[in-house]
C-alpha cells in the first residue's frame, strides 16, 4: 500500500496567496452605478440570472490557482517494498517433551500449554531464521523439519499434546532426532532447545535403536550444534496426572514430588557450549526463551525499494481544464456582463 506526499512541500506556502486574492477582490470591488429605467422587466430573465452566477468565474480561477500550486509542490505515491537478507544464518530445532507429566499444573494452565505459548511468540520474533520441531516422550518424531515457514511451524506447536507417542522419558532420543535434521545444516550457527520436565527413564542396554543422553551429546559436539537445556517445573512438590477417572475418563491430579535430572541437562548444555535453565513459572520460561533469542542473534539486512509515481500532471491537467472553461465562459455567456 501506497504513501502520498510532496516532494517540494515548501512550495504550498504559495496556498497562502488564495486568501490573500479574495482579500484583495473584495476590497476592490465597488458598488454598481445606479441608472434610473422606467422597467426591469427585460433584464430579470438574464442578466439578473447571469449576474448571480458571475463570480463563479472568479472560484474557478482560484480552484485553479490552488491545483496550479498543489501541482507544483510535485505531490507523488510512494510505492515501498523491501528483502531481507540475513547474513548471518541460524537453524533452530525445538525439542518438546511430551510425556504425560507435561500436563502438570504448576505452570498455567499447564506446561505444555505454557511451554506452547512461549515457543510460538519465539518462533514469530525469528521470521529470517530456519526453526524445527521435534516431539519426543518414550520415543521422537519429527513434527516440523528446518522451515522458513513458521505459519506451519505454529500450525504444529499449536497442535503438541502428550499421549501421541510410546510413554517414557527418551531425552537421548529427543536430542538425537534434531541432529539428524542440523547435521547438514550450513547455517552459521546450529541451535537445539532442549525441553523437559523429567529424569531419563529408557534403560538403553536393553535397545540398540535408542541412544543414550551422553552420546548424542557427544555427536552434538562432533557436528557443532550448540544444545540449549531447559528444566521445566516448579521446586518442591507440583500437581500431576497420576490415573484416570474410571467413570468419567478425566485425568486426576495429586500433588508429587517434581524430579528433573539437572545434572545431566547441564552436562549436555557445558559440552555443547549452551547453557541450562530452569523454568518454575511462566513468567521464568518467557524470560529464558528471551535470553535464548537474545544470545543468538541473527544479522539482518534490510534492502528497501521505492517507486515514485508523479501526480503533478493530474493536477496540471484539471487546473488547464478550469481556466480554459473560464475563459470560454467570460466570451461567450458572460461577455455582455464582462
Amino acid at each position: 500500500m501506497g504513501s502520498f506526499e510532496f516532494q517540494n512541500p515548501w512550495m504550498l506556502l504559495l496556498l497562502l496567496l488564495i486568501p490573500l486574492l479574495i482579500f484583495l477582490r473584495i476590497k476592490r470591488k465597488k458598488p454598481d452605478s445606479a441608472l434610473k429605467m422606467s422597467s426591469l422587466k427585460p433584464f430579470e430573465t438574464t442578466d439578473s440570472f447571469l449576474g448571480k452566477l458571475k463570480p463563479m468565474l472568479y472560484l474557478m480561477r482560484l480552484a485553479a490557482i490552488f491545483l496550479i500550486v498543489i501541482a507544483l509542490a510535485r505531490p507523488q505515491m510512494v510505492e515501498m517494498t523491501s528483502t531481507v537478507k540475513s547474513d548471518k544464518g541460524v537453524d533452530i530445532l525445538m525439542v518438546v517433551d511430551t510425556s504425560l507429566s507435561m500436563l502438570a499444573r504448576d505452570l498455567k494452565p499447564d506446561r505444555l500449554e505454557a511451554l506452547k505459548e512461549v515457543a510460538e511468540d519465539f518462533s514469530i520474533a525469528r521470521p529470517t531464521d530456519r526453526i524445527g520441531l521435534v516431539a519426543y516422550s518414550g520415543e521422537a518424531i519429527a513434527k516440523v523439519p528446518l522451515t522458513t515457514d513458521h505459519r506451519v511451524l505454529i500450525d504444529e506447536i499449536r497442535k503438541l499434546k502428550t499421549r501421541e507417542l510410546e510413554d517414557g522419558t527418551a531425552i537421548g532420543v529427543g536430542l538425537a532426532t534434531a541432529i539428524n535434521h542440523l547435521a547438514d545444516s550450513k547455517a552459521a550457527s546450529k541451535i537445539i532447545i532442549l525441553i523437559t520436565d523429567g529424569v531419563e527413564s529408557i534403560d538403553y542396554r536393553n535397545d540398540l535403536l535408542y541412544v543414550s543422553p551422553q552420546d548424542a551429546t557427544q555427536i552434538a559436539v562432533n557436528k557443532d550444534i550448540k544444545v540449549y537445556t531447559i528444566g521445566v517445573g516448579t521446586n518442591g512438590r507440583a500437581p500431576f496426572p497420576t490415573q484416570y477417572d474410571p467413570f468419567t475418563q478425566e485425568l486426576i491430579f495429586t500433588m508429587e514430588p517434581v524430579e528433573i535430572d539437572e545434572n545431566l541437562l547441564r552436562y549436555i548444555a557445558s559440552n555443547t557450549g549452551g547453557e541450562y535453565f530452569r523454568a518454575t513459572d511462566n513468567e521464568s520460561l518467557e524470560e529464558i526463551y528471551n535470553q535464548i533469542d537474545q544470545m543468538e542473534k541473527t544479522e539482518i539486512n534490510e534492502i528497501k525499494y521505492y517507486n515514485y509515481t508523479e501526480l503533478f500532471g493530474k493536477y496540471l491537467a484539471w487546473a488547464l481544464a478550469l481556466l480554459s472553461l473560464e475563459l470560454i465562459l467570460r466570451k461567450t455567456i458572460f461577455k455582455e456582463l464582462t
